[in-house]
């Protein structure tokens, strides 16, 4: 059996490394080619395409880029032709992967889309374009698989990955010794994203802030984990350019997070990380103005992080565009760093978070599902 992998960025890159290590215990002899990124490559899929080339956000940034796309996606279906996978699995990634599975289904070959567009919050029109042109949609969340349904998807509802893998590797005691930090004094973990533009836009801004931070309250300490898809020395010139001392991790990003006392994070499945893990965080967001235009008519919801949305009401705070400043940043960090009970506040509402989104087990649940449409399929013919 042969399976194709296709994600963009260094969300789908996790995913798409759990996903592979479950299908690979569930069917040890089942071949994974694909594009995807080092954690991906880790787990046993033969990248044929490193994500560490992309990383554009925003609707003017991916215009200019419309000719590298093209060029990737014509790679990808060369790749299918020459492979004739059993299924390709899209994993998140929908201004890219949405137009791959029209050339997939064209070819005949049988896609399943994992992390879907989310229609419940932006353009709903990507709905019906999954319903035509996807076999199996697998779905996060059961609000999102209702809704899939109702416009005639084959979708079944696995529940969140996050729950499985959100967890700390080290005790507290040691991920304090592991990145050299004092347990005495209070941590605060930057996440400036897995994209560069984003990491270029927001990272300056949120040193800034961190400065800011550090004047309210000297002894505090700085960490930041570098995302697979970001080149570390970009990191450390724009940290060093700063004048502030940050500790810049390269693994253990859960164990970064048990120790921090607050987070200021890029809007992203980041959020919902440091939720499950009770961080109190800071949402940060910003794109490019036409982008921004657009999405102010596109979005159909009030918060864009999901731990809000999951929730139904904002449990931690954003801040979108010119609302990031240095100065807003610190506003919001420096209370939850000298008020512990404001602090626990935080803390008390994010651990709802987990209750809301159920059960474990979601990633052996979609490698099953996902060998058994597979088998299903071959066994009636149509592959």
């Amino acid at each position: 059996m042969k399976i194709m992998l296709s994600a963009g960025e260094a969300s789908g890159d996790l995913h798409g490394a759990n996903l592979a290590s479950a299908l690979k215990k569930l069917e040890p002899s089942v071949e994974l080619i694909g594009m995807g990124g080092s954690q991906m490559a880790a787990a046993g899929v033969d990248i044929r395409y490193d994500i560490k080339n992309l990383g554009f956000i925003g609707i003017g940034e991916i215009i200019k880029k419309i000719p590298f796309f093209f060029r990737l996606r014509s790679f990808l279906v060369k790749l299918m032709a020459e492979e004739r996978p059993d299924a390709l699995v899209c994993i998140d990634y929908p201004g890219f992967n949405m137009r791959l599975i029209k050339k997939a289904k064209a070819a005949g070959i049988p896609v399943i889309y994992y992390i879907l567009p989310t229609i419940w919050a932006w353009q709903k029109g990507r709905g019906p374009v999954i319903a035509k042109y996807t076999d199996l949609a697998v779905s996060l969340f059961p609000f999102e698989a209702d809704l899939y349904r109702a416009i005639g998807a084959n979708v079944i509802y696995t529940g969140h990955p996050l729950l499985d893998t959100v967890r700390p590797a080290l005790t507290k005691a040691a991920s304090y010794a592991y990145f050299g930090l004092s347990a005495d004094k209070p941590v605060v973990l930057l996440m400036p994203g897995s994209r560069m533009q984003e990491v270029t836009g927001l990272l300056p801004t949120m040193l800034e802030g961190a400065k800011l931070i550090a004047e309210a309250i000297p002894e505090v300490q700085f960490i930041m984990p570098r995302a697979s898809t970001i080149d570390g020395g970009i990191l450390r010139d724009l940290v060093a350019a700063s004048g502030l001392a940050v500790h810049i991790g390269e693994d253990h990003t859960y164990d970064m997070m048990q120790i921090s006392s607050a987070a200021v994070v890029a809007s992203g499945t980041a959020t919902l990380e440091t939720a499950l893990m009770a961080v109190p965080t800071l949402l940060v967001y910003r794109i490019g103005a036409l982008s921004y235009a657009l999405s102010k008519i596109l979005v159909h919801i009030e918060s864009i992080g999901l731990p809000n949305i999951i929730m139904g009401r904002r449990i931690i705070p954003e801040l979108w565009q010119d609302e990031v400043t240095g100065e807003n940043i610190a506003a919001a960090v420096v209370p939850l760093l000298q008020h512990e009970t404001q602090r626990q506040t935080a803390v008390k509402a994010l651990a709802a978070v987990r209750a809301e989104m159920g059960e474990g087990g979601s990633m052996e649940r979609t490698a099953a599902a996902i060998l058994r449409f597979i088998k299903e399929k071959s066994l009636d013919g149509t592959i």
